[in-house]
Order: structure tokens, then sequence, then C-alpha cells
């Protein structure tokens, strides 16, 4: 028995194993998270277990009550597997995110009983029961919840799209492909999940080498690499850097200083569409490319974001650049709006006669 579940999972028991050694080696996850990760993966592969048991049994002709059990405890996995990824993303009443699974399991386990769901005949024949669609129902109404929070929690671009859209693919093919094929597609259905999940965690690693992991904004490294293999679409700059940040730090500490940037970036977010992006490429400073942005745009993200800016106790000196139909390089553009960042900041500091060198 265990020599066949190796053979007919092994692909997936590589995954596994994978996904747990990188999860060992990350920095870029809190504990909590991979330890709930740890989690996830030993549910993914306690459930394969069990889906092979179910069809050994089958093939053995064993008493249909305990292939039953088997049957509710497959069929209520696959939420509460979901469900943990919520659990992972969201931060308020995280808990109640498991009250659906734990009522579609209870239901499941009553259909041993009442065949409400699913039942087994004198033949031997699955039938699906008046909820037989319960279990795909439930299961699709949480995948588009976790895709809801996912784009919610996303910066819209491209490259953080691309991951969801995967897993988004992943996940609807397991909700159609038991009407294709029927139960053979159980056989690879953890396979799927296993993949699906490696794939959009890997992505979300190569995302995560591209943020500032304080603010949630692109880092430094993604704003040179962003501009060289995007010039021509590049049509305005934005050049900002945050007003009396060391002497924050020095008043009221490195956390009220984070505190501060985290904000002054939650302002800058707030005023962007998605073709313009935000990038932190210094301590205190920050820019913002606009790609395909007339300048009444970028006369109005720059509006928006005094305009934010101004419902909190923070400041800072913004300037900005424009090219239309690519007259200026972006080396141009970055040195233009810098030029004019600078002049407001130095203007801002005479006008609060504050001696720069002593901040």
């Amino acid at each position: 028995m265990i020599k066949e579940y190796v053979l007919q999972n092994w692909p997936l028991i590589l995954i596994l194993a994978a996904f747990a050694v990188s999860l060992k080696e990350t920095v870029f996850l809190e504990r909590t998270t991979v330890r709930r990760m740890y989690i996830l993966i030993v549910e993914v592969f306690v459930l394969s277990i069990l889906v092979f048991a179910e069809f050994y049994l089958v093939d053995l002709g064993i008493d249909a009550g305990l292939r039953l059990v088997l049957m509710a405890i497959r069929y209520s996995a696959t939420p509460f597997i979901v469900s943990l990824i919520i659990y992972m993303l969201i931060k308020k009443r995280r808990w109640c995110v498991f009250l659906p699974a734990i009522a579609v399991a209870a239901i499941n386990f009553l259909s041993i009983f009442n065949g409400i769901v699913f039942s087994i005949g004198d033949d031997g024949v699955f039938r699906r029961g008046p909820l037989g669609m319960l279990p795909f129902i439930s299961v699709g109404l949480y995948c588009a919840f976790l895709l809801f929070i996912l784009i919610k929690r996303s910066n819209k671009q491209v490259l953080e799209i691309i991951p969801i859209s995967f897993l988004a693919l992943a996940f609807a093919f397991g909700l159609i492909f038991p009407f294709v094929y029927g139960q053979a597609y159980s056989h690879i259905f953890c396979i799927t999940i296993a993949i699906a999940l490696y794939v959009y965690y890997v992505f979300s690693i190569l995302q995560m080498t591209k943020k500032d992991s304080l603010t949630g904004l692109m880092n430094r490294q993604a704003f040179y690499s962003d501009i060289e293999n995007d010039q021509e679409n590049i049509t305005a700059l934005i050049s900002i850097d945050m007003n009396g940040l060391k002497d924050i730090n020095d008043r009221k500490g490195h956390i009220a200083g984070d505190e501060a940037l985290v904000s002054v970036a939650t302002c800058f977010m707030r005023a962007l569409k998605r073709k313009h992006v935000c990038y932190r490429t210094g301590g205190d400073e920050f820019v913002i490319v606009c790609r395909k942005t007339s300048l009444n745009e970028l006369t109005q993200i720059v509006q928006d974001i005094k305009d934010n800016l101004a419902g909190t106790e923070y400041r800072c000196s913004i300037g900005c650049s424009h090219s239309s139909e690519g007259a200026s390089s972006v080396a141009q553009l970055l040195q233009q709006s810098d030029e004019m960042m600078y002049a407001e900041k130095a203007r801002y500091y005479s006008d609060a006669k504050i001696d720069r060198r002593k901040r």
C-alpha cells in the first residue's frame, strides 16, 4: 500500500518537500506565518493519503461505511485549506473565516447517515444528494473571497496579478474538472493545489525582493530595473523627500520615524492609479514613476498627494517633471524633478527658520 501511494504521489511529495525546505530558508515571512504554512503543507499531505486510501479501499471492495467517512473528510478538507490561507492574510476577526468550513464539514459528516450531500448505493455507485453541490459552492465562495483579498492587497501591477491569476485558474480547474472527468480528478486534486500554492509562494517571494519591507512600496533596486526596461513608456517622474525625519528619529525614536514613513507612503499610494508606481529609493526619499501620463494628470497627482499629507502631521518636499512623447530621457526627467524637489526643500527649511545642519 505504501509503495503504491509513493508511486502515485511522488510529484506531490517532491513539491511539498521543496515547499517546506524553502519556508525554512526564507527571511521574508514572519515565524507565525511560516508555521501556518507548514500546517497547510501537512493538511495537503494528509489529504493526499486519505484520497489514496479511499480509492484503494474501493479497489479492495471494502465496506462502504469507511469510504463514506473518507469522502466526508475529503469534501471537508478543501474549504479548511482555503480558509487557512485566508486566515493568514486577514487581520480582523480571523477565526470567523473558519465558521463556514466548520458548517460544511458538519453537513458532510451528517451525510454519512442521511445522504444529504452524497451516498453510496447498494450497488457501490456514488450518488449526489440534494446538497451535492454544497462542497463545490463553498469552495468557490472561499476562493472568490481569497482572490478578492489578494487583489485588494496587491499594487495592481502585472507582476502581482500574474500569480494571482495562476492561483485563480488552478482553483477554477479544481471546481470544473470533477464534472468533466468525474472521480478520476480526485487523484490529481492534491498535486494541483500543491503546485498552485507553491508557484504563488515563489512569485510572492520574488515580489518581496522588489519591495521595501517597511512601507510596502517598491524598493531602489526595482526602481532602477523598471526605468531601465520601460523607458519608452515613462512620461513623468515625481521626486519626494520627507521633511524632518531625522528630527522625528532624534526626538521620538526610530519607531516613530518608521510610523511616519509608513504614513506618508500611504498618502502617496492613495493618490496613484495603476500606471503609476511609487518607489522608496532612500531613507526618506521616494520616486513615483508615471507611465503614459499627461501633464494635467501629473499636476493632479501632485495635488492629491499634498491634500493627503495635509491630513497628517508630516510634510514632504515634492518635485516633478514631464516629457511629452519621450522628448526627455528618464535620466533628464529625474534630474529635473530632483532639482525642483531640492529647491522646495530649501524653501521649506528657510521659511521654518530651521538650520538643516543641526537636524
